[in-house]
C-alpha cells in the first residue's frame, strides 16, 4: 500500500524509487521493503518531504 503510492509519487516527479533513496539518504532497496514491514519514522518522514507530502498523504489507502 505505502510502496504503491510512493511509486506513484516517484513517476509523477519522474524519478525511480532508487533515487528517492539516494536523496533521502536511505539505503539501497529499502523502500520496496515497506511492502511488508513499517518504516521508521524518520526515513517516512525524510521521503515525504522529499515528495513535498504529508506523512498522513503516504499513509492513507
Amino acid at each position: 500500500m505505502i510502496l504503491k503510492k510512493i511509486r506513484d509519487l516517484c513517476d509523477k516527479k519522474g524519478i525511480t524509487v532508487s533515487e528517492l533513496e539516494r536523496a533521502c539518504g536511505i539505503g539501497n532497496a529499502t523502500i520496496s521493503r515497506w511492502d511488508k514491514s513499517f518504516p521508521r519514522v524518520d526515513k517516512l518522514k525524510a521521503v515525504a518531504d522529499y515528495l513535498h507530502v504529508s506523512i498522513e498523504e503516504l499513509l492513507e489507502e
